[in-house]
């Protein structure tokens, strides 16, 4: 074997016809004809057919017997064209294969614990791949042997880079920030690593570059950038890992068209990476108005179905629940699912979506009603007047065959939330969202503050600058009606990315700690170094995160974002393969003065 002379098997073609050729690879399928033996070679290019005569060489012939799958091989052989019905047009070497002269078997395999040749898959794109999800994370230096799953990886390899070229196209400078760093409060539980050196005192992994960033821009340096690993110690969901990486990115002298423009520009960019098409300027939406509209801060654009307001119309209503909820200043909003009304059986409707789906969204019912003949049809339609079945028909622009769902509640934050979430429910379930199209959308003018158990909170980070001066605001109430220069980017109703422009004066930093319940010695033992820090001629600066996972997914059309990690924990944050976490010595504990509530001898792994 020399290493110069290897080929990879997508770079031949039918030019290569008569060419001898070296190639290395795994076996990926073998089928014995009798007096022909065929099999697939697989690299990490792609796949071609071989073939062994044992009447151009016995010797290579009797060794090739012996292949069994996922066998690592080097090979000699001439390029040949397939006959007419042989050649595979699902196939890029489909035209050819490879007549194999002389083979070296460099290791064996065991039988695999599941099929990892996508043979079928290449003949047949439907044929789906059903593997329990442990099981290909326990065995993971197999599954990503598999074509579908190189090509992912290979594709977040190319985003990157298109990413880390248009960021040096626009002047910003790469630049890494610690690992290990202070625990500061981000909204999520942090990751912590105790110190030897330092007993009994711990870092943090950190949960974003936020801070450091920050003191790039005090620091001068005007526009940074870095894909980064970011830690955070939450519930898993398809698009959330314990350990992610996302672009961070900040710059100086700018407000918030400039991150706009700058991320839309990127976004064109990535998506004609993957053969998709999307251009700016991306729609800009209120928090108020996507609430009010689709019951999410993260909306999917991608089909209407809105929400709409009928409270006012049903005050006298005979209806009593409605008419209890209207007014004791209540909320009563609904969606029209268009020409459903055929699709959507009485069944359907009371006892799975009434009854079931909305109850498992904290909701406390559903009402529904169909138009036919221009009229409402329902089990409660008698309790409307003439007029109000016409303001809702009116109000929904409905016609017949349309199906109104509607949900109240004297709570309008529960309203919104369950009828957003029955809207995608119902969308998913009849197939209403189109899959091809692709909108993206900026949510902005989040709240600042939001209220818990009677404490202020930040919606985002407190680091976000306030769209007023605060200084001197005390009561709640007030500080609840003050909006942040905050801003999410959302793509097919998935959030991707946020960020806002910065505070960059100390005292509205203190101001916004104060509102947050921190006492003068709290803000200065958490944050006294980044206060003092804003003290030194910090210029105006701001910038955004994007989650790499989560958009590698959705440019590649994955269900989850563990598709797209080499190496992902699974839905309980451990990784089936190295069985982290784990257990570690008592002598590893007392190094750091540590102890554990049960002794690691009598802990079952």
């Amino acid at each position: 074997m020399n290493w110069k002379n290897r080929r990879y098997t997508n770079d031949m073609s039918l030019s290569n016809k008569g060419d001898t050729v070296e190639l290395s690879g795994w076996i990926d399928t073998i089928r014995d004809h009798g007096q022909l033996l065929f099999a697939h070679l697989r690299d990490v290019s792609g796949v071609v057919q071989i073939v062994f005569d044992p009447q151009v060489n016995a010797s290579c012939y009797a060794i090739a017997e012996s292949l069994r799958n996922e066998f690592t091989v080097t090979l000699t052989g001439t390029v040949l064209e397939r006959e007419g019905d042989a050649k595979n047009p699902n196939l890029p070497t489909g035209d050819i294969e490879i007549e194999v002269s002389d083979i070296v078997i460099h290791s064996t395999a065991n039988t695999p614990p599941f099929v990892l040749t996508e043979k079928s898959i290449l003949d047949d794109e439907n044929m789906p791949f059903r593997v329990d999800e442990d099981l290909r994370l326990t065995y993971r230096y197999l599954d990503l042997r598999r074509p579908s799953m190189q090509h992912k990886l290979k594709m977040r390899s190319t985003i990157f880079k298109a990413i880390r070229d248009f960021f040096d196209d626009n002047g910003f400078y790469d630049i890494e920030t610690p690992v290990l760093t202070k625990s500061t409060p981000e909204g999520a539980r942090d990751y912590l690593v105790p110190s030897r050196v330092h007993a009994n005192q711990f870092y943090a992994l950190p949960q974003s570059p936020q801070l450091f960033k920050q003191l790039l821009m005090c620091s001068g340096f005007d526009k940074y950038y870095q894909i980064v690993k970011c830690f955070r110690d939450e519930d898993l969901r398809p698009n959330r890992q314990p350990e992610f990486t996302q672009l961070d990115m900040e710059a100086s002298f700018i407000d918030e068209s400039f991150i706009f423009a700058l991320l839309e520009s990127l976004m064109e960019k990535l998506f004609a990476v993957v053969g998709k098409s999307v251009q700016g300027p991306f729609p800009h939406i209120t928090y108020h108005e996507a609430m009010d509209r689709y019951g999410s801060d993260r909306p999917d654009l991608r089909f209407g179905m809105e929400m709409v307001n009928v409270t006012d119309h049903l005050t006298a209503t005979g209806y009593k629940i409605f008419n209890t909820i209207a007014n004791a200043n209540g909320l009563i909003k609904g969606i029209k699912v268009d020409h459903h009304a055929d699709l959507m059986s009485k069944s359907f409707l009371q006892e799975e979506l009434a009854k079931k789906v909305v109850p498992s969204f904290g909701g406390k019912g559903m009402s529904w009603m169909k138009v036919s003949d221009g009229k409402l049809v329902s089990n409660i339609v008698q309790f409307f007047s003439d007029a109000e079945q016409a303001a809702l028909i009116d109000s929904f622009k409905a016609v017949d065959g349309d199906v109104l769902l509607l949900v109240a509640d004297t709570n309008h934050h529960l309203v919104n939330d369950v009828l957003g979430r029955l809207r995608l429910y119902v969308a998913e379930k009849f197939n209403l969202i189109p899959q091809a199209c692709i909108a993206p959308c900026w949510v902005t003018h989040f709240p600042l503050f939001e209220e818990k158990e009677g404490q202020l909170m930040s919606i985002h980070h407190p680091f976000t600058a306030p769209d007023r001066d605060i200084t001197g605001m005390t009561d709640h109430a007030e500080l609840l009606t003050v909006n942040s220069r905050g801003y999410d980017l959302v793509i097919n109703g998935e959030e991707v990315g946020g960020g806002s422009i910065r505070i960059h004066d100390s005292e509205t930093q203190k101001t916004v700690f104060e509102c947050l319940g921190l006492t003068s010695e709290e803000i200065e033992e958490k944050f006294g170094w980044f206060v003092q820090a804003l003290q030194y001629g910090t210029p105006p600066h701001g910038g955004l995160a994007l989650g790499l996972d989560r958009l590698t997914g959705l440019l590649l059309d994955t269900d989850s974002i563990r598709e797209v990690i080499a190496f992902p924990k699974n839905r309980t944050a451990g990784c089936p393969l190295t069985h982290a976490p784990s257990v570690v010595s008592d002598d590893q504990l007392d190094d750091l003065n540590i102890s554990v509530n049960v002794p690691v001898s009598e802990s079952i792994l």
